[in-house]
């Protein structure tokens, strides 16, 4: 099987889905695609919104001394909660991350899907996955965490596309690079000049802050302002071509 690396899943976390939830759908234009009940053993509820074929995922603890009610508490909210990679062979990908001091935290088997968490502390700023569902390498093929029919609820009429994924540190370059070993790509600079981690399907880009979290998340979409007036409505701040949702900075591009 040939080598590949492309984003699945970004996670983002929330004390209820409610009203989270319906403010993504009803900005971005995007449908709920699956509820996983697999994830209530963690503790966990969430919902699932494909944009285009990277899935959008919300987790919200539904009881105490959950690893994300603690990431919660951590961040005050702020931040996104997890990257998750399809691969040829997440226990390969897995072990050369142990291999460079970064621990599995959880290993999960549900075929024909297989995944491997690695420790947020040793990732830094965020969860990585790793996983791989049997038989199906094709991007819009079968992936049990969607559901068995995600690819019905992909819209494009509003959103398009996630582009980008904004990571945040008081030492970009050397947090890139981290992640960039971590995954296996090799750290560059975009077009700003900032670090960057470009995948098949999405680019990681590495800015400055004050700490390190996964700060924001870039959507190709096909009319900015209707989007922007659509968050106002929603009750939220907007600023130039973004606004706060989830933790994290929706932003949009054309």
């Amino acid at each position: 099987m040939p080598s590949y690396m492309r984003l699945r899943q970004i996670c983002l976390v929330a004390p209820h889905l409610e009203p989270l939830i319906s403010d993504i759908s009803a900005i971005m234009g995007l449908n709920v695609c699956y509820r996983d009940g697999n994830v209530a053993k963690y503790g966990l509820q969430n919902a699932l919104l494909p944009v285009d074929t990277i899935l959008l995922e919300v987790v919200a603890p539904f009881r105490a001394d959950t690893a994300a009610g603690r990431f919660i508490e951590k961040t005050g909210g702020r931040g996104g909660y997890m990257a998750i990679f399809c691969c040829d062979d997440p226990d390969a990908r897995a072990g050369h991350a142990n291999a460079i001091g970064v621990r599995t935290a959880n290993v999960i088997t549900h075929a024909p899907y297989h995944g491997v968490q690695l420790h947020p502390r040793d990732c830094r700023a965020a969860f990585i996955e790793f996983n791989h569902t049997q038989g199906s390498d094709d991007i819009l093929g079968p992936y049990p965490p969607a559901g068995p029919d995600w690819q019905k609820s992909i819209r494009k009429d509003v959103t398009q596309a996630l582009v980008g994924v904004e990571m945040q540190s008081p030492e970009p370059k050397g947090l890139a690079e981290h992640w960039g070993r971590i995954i296996g790509v090799a750290s560059g600079k975009g077009g700003n000049g900032e670090a960057e981690l470009k995948l098949p399907n999405c680019s990681f880009r590495f800015v400055e802050g004050k700490s390190e979290i996964m700060s924001g998340l870039t959507f190709r979409v096909g009319n900015v302002d209707r989007v922007l007036d659509a968050a106002k409505a929603r009750g939220h701040a907007v600023s130039e071509a973004s606004f706060e949702l989830g933790g994290v900075t929706f932003k949009l591009a054309a």
